[in-house]
């Protein structure tokens, strides 16, 4: 069971974006960070564990070619082996900062070439694997970035062409020095999922085909793909082949946010049907498929929910943002 604690004030309303709250951990001087897009700027939020707000930023998108300001897509921290970053999207490009929001690092203007006049152009989708950070585009390519050790010399290692529909999502996990190890997946507006290996160079290993259907959330854990639906299912997959294993209709409408918490298998959807579920995920010893186990379920009446995610690795809390919703609810485990 989980309670309701004292929520986190914003000084506006969430964007009505999917995946919209980011959360970063800093046990050692007893913080949660939050991050929430809105409209043209992002606001950063440090709270102590009870709630009470201690400080507030906001961030706006650079500017850029263009006449009125860009909107932001997303906002997202990366936390790579030796820093932690803070990547913000929008239509104009991408912005990279320190962690607490404070000197931005590196900016990548999106050249829209040849595009018509009448497409989107924007990134979205933004996840960090080994000392690579990983943004997907408008155009479905991926922009795999090499992050120095600090400093400002982060480079464009690479684009990685897999999918043919904007990017929506992606998710890493540890590789843990396993070779030929699907540790990354991305996913796109068609519910295609592209799964990867990373390195100097990233392998794409298998291509998981969608079903008419955009997948605006995916998370990967020990050798799993969660993937989230905009017709409110959720789909295990096994990385490695892309085999189908389970499949929930869990939702009565789209989903717009999963997150995981990696130690304890534990899987949190939200959709716009007002609801936030959590669920337990475990591979039987004796068969080795995936197994679910439905674990809560939590109302949240009245609101467009378009971000939650986990405040700890165990799963032991969660935070929820809502559209016209001018607090981040949190909720713990009593």
């Amino acid at each position: 069971m989980f309670r309701r604690e004292r929520s986190v004030p914003l000084r506006g309303s969430a964007a009505a974006l999917c995946n919209n709250l980011s959360v970063l951990q800093l046990p050692a001087r007893n913080l949660m960070h939050f991050a929430v897009v809105h409209g043209p700027s992002a606001q950063l939020l440090s709270a102590a564990p009870e709630g009470v707000p201690l400080a507030q930023r906001q961030l706006h998108a650079k500017e850029g070619a263009g006449v009125s300001p860009p909107l932001i897509t997303q906002v997202h921290w990366c936390v790579l082996p030796f820093r932690v970053l803070l990547v913000l999207t929008s239509h104009r490009g991408i912005q990279m900062y320190e962690s607490d929001g404070s000197i931005m690092v590196y900016w990548h203007a999106l050249d829209s070439g040849d595009t018509s006049s009448v497409q989107a152009v924007f990134a979205r989708g933004i996840a960090a694997s080994g000392h690579f950070i990983c943004v997907g585009t408008w155009t479905g390519r991926v922009l795999v970035f090499d992050i120095p050790a600090k400093g400002p010399n982060i480079v464009l290692s690479e684009e990685l062409a897999g999918h043919h529909t904007a990017v929506t999502d992606i998710a890493t996990e540890p590789a843990q020095g396993q070779d030929s190890v699907a540790d990354m997946v991305t996913a796109d507006d068609s519910g295609l999922l592209c799964v990867w290996r990373s390195g100097s160079e990233f392998t794409l290993l298998t291509r998981i085909p969608g079903f008419g259907i955009p997948c605006p959330s995916v998370q990967l854990w020990q050798g799993i793909i969660a993937a989230g639906y905009g017709n409110g299912q959720i789909r295990l997959y096994e990385a490695t082949t892309g085999t189908l294993h389970v499949q929930i209709n869990a939702h009565a409408r789209a989903i717009c946010a999963l997150d995981l918490a990696p130690e304890m298998g534990k899987l949190l959807s939200a959709a716009e049907d007002t609801f936030v579920h959590i669920w337990k995920l475990r591979r039987s010893p004796e068969s080795g498929y995936i197994e679910v186990e439905h674990c809560h379920g939590e109302c949240v009446s009245d609101i467009q929910v378009c971000g939650a995610r986990f405040c700890d690795p165990s799963g032991s809390s969660f935070a929820v943002t809502g559209y016209d919703l001018a607090e981040i609810l949190r909720y713990s485990s009593v």
